[in-house]
């Protein structure tokens, strides 16, 4: 059997979202915004999805997002280290513009869709797989009427949704990435339907206008002429 509903859930903002650099699997917390963004998102999504299990990632941005959910719905989270975040090797940390700088060649080919081979990091196709394949284990154990929240990060999210759906995520790239806490909502297809997964709706979130969202609970604020 397995679980007729999986939701994916990317993690709050975090400093190193806010500046814009490559986090890959650096772990890093959330900030102040991401905390806000992780209680609002998780009364959102409490309201119209309830987990019989959540799993996270083992990273603690992914953590603390898993545990606002979890407690808005009254379950305990499990952490997968395999739900982990696309390594970026050498690149995390970094900024889009000390790469190019940097690499910038190797930068020019990833913008087009290559992989960051001479980085070090994971190849789409692997994180696709191991995302797959613990998302698949997870919701293996549960029932059809059953609700799997996994709460991941944004590559590796929308790499898995690509997988689930049956393409090739070395060569689509047909969905957005997800903002911070946003998610993913796929049904199970009929008995051997294919794909196994259908894609019910892509990048939901709390309901904020996108630049309400990033800017956090003091978005309205007239800033400070002192």
């Amino acid at each position: 059997m397995t679980a007729g509903t999986v939701v994916l859930l990317r993690h709050g903002r975090t400093a190193y979202n806010a500046g814009l650099r490559l986090q890959g699997q650096i772990d890093i917390p959330l900030d102040d915004v991401g905390r806000w963004q992780a209680a609002q998102g998780a009364a959102a999504l409490a309201a119209s999805h309830k987990a019989s299990v959540v799993v996270s990632s083992d990273l603690v941005r992914a953590v603390d997002t898993a545990d606002a959910y979890a407690e808005a719905v009254g379950v305990t989270v499990s952490t997968d280290p395999e739900l982990r975040e696309r390594s970026f090797g050498a690149w995390e940390g970094l900024t889009d513009g000390e790469i190019a700088e940097q690499w910038p060649e190797e930068h020019a080919a990833w913008r087009s869709g290559a992989e960051p081979v001479r980085a070090g990091a994971e190849t789409k196709a692997a994180v696709a797989e191991r995302m797959a394949a613990a998302v698949s284990r997870h919701a293996d154990a549960l029932e059809l009427d059953d609700t799997l929240v996994v709460v991941s990060h944004g590559a590796a999210i929308t790499l898995a949704v690509t997988r689930l759906l049956g393409l090739d995520p070395g060569e689509w790239r047909g969905l957005h990435g997800l903002h911070n806490v946003h998610w993913s909502h796929l049904h199970r297809s009929g008995p051997q339907g294919v794909p196994a997964w259908r894609l019910v709706a892509h990048n939901v979130g709390a309901g904020y206008p996108l630049d309400q969202w990033q800017a956090g609970p003091d978005w309205n604020l007239e800033p400070s002429t002192r």
